[in-house]
């Protein structure tokens, strides 16, 4: 299950940063390309959604003493998802404001416009690389998690099979000793008769 889980987990990443890739890119475009951008977005998106679903489905069949963990991760991923669209609207926003501008005849050439534009997009290029790297760290401490998890489990099994065995030979010495016991108790009332 937790293969599954993390496969999930990979996929979801890899597509979030494509699509943070994207979006960044949508207000620099040319209008016929933005317009192709603006759609493949929103088909990853969907796509991505749609992955958070599958990962949802298999935390619920997590057994509840080890659910609280993909829980938690899963809250992010959801929170991630969320600022995925929100930037989405902002970038398609800008898109349709240069539209605009484009068919009103303002060309936006003033160098103020210039330097605010860059300046939004260096920010939105910083806050995508924070969460980038965000997603990344949380990847691997989630990797951590699961091969710490794997290791005392393996370890709980192998105490459980000696404890298993140990339990296994008490049992047989009690059966030998229950049937000694017969033997003598036999024995005794033998000799009592004689």
């Amino acid at each position: 299950m937790s293969s599954d889980f993390e496969g999930y987990e990979q996929d979801f990443a890899v597509l979030t940063a494509e699509i943070t890739s994207k979006i960044s890119r949508v207000p620099r475009l040319p209008p016929d390309e933005k317009k192709q951008m603006v759609a493949n977005v929103e088909k990853q998106l969907e796509e991505a959604k749609e992955l958070l679903e599958q990962m949802d489905l298999e935390v619920r069949e997590i057994p509840p003493q080890s659910r609280g963990m993909y829980s938690n991760r899963m809250r992010s991923y959801k929170q991630e998802m969320g600022k995925l669209e929100t930037d989405f609207k902002r970038s398609r926003i800008a898109y349709s404001d240069e539209v605009r501008n484009e068919l009103l005849g303002d060309d936006g050439n003033s160098s103020e416009n210039q330097l605010i534009k860059l300046r939004e997009e260096r920010a939105h290029l910083l806050d995508n690389t924070e969460r980038l790297e965000r997603s990344s760290r949380r990847l691997e401490a989630g990797y951590q998690i699961a091969v710490e998890t794997e290791q005392i489990g393996q370890e709980m099994l192998e105490n459980l099979s000696h404890d298993r065995e140990k339990i296994q030979r008490a049992r047989e010495r009690l059966r030998e000793t229950d049937a000694n016991l017969g033997k003598s108790s036999r024995v005794l009332t033998g000799m009592l008769r004689r």
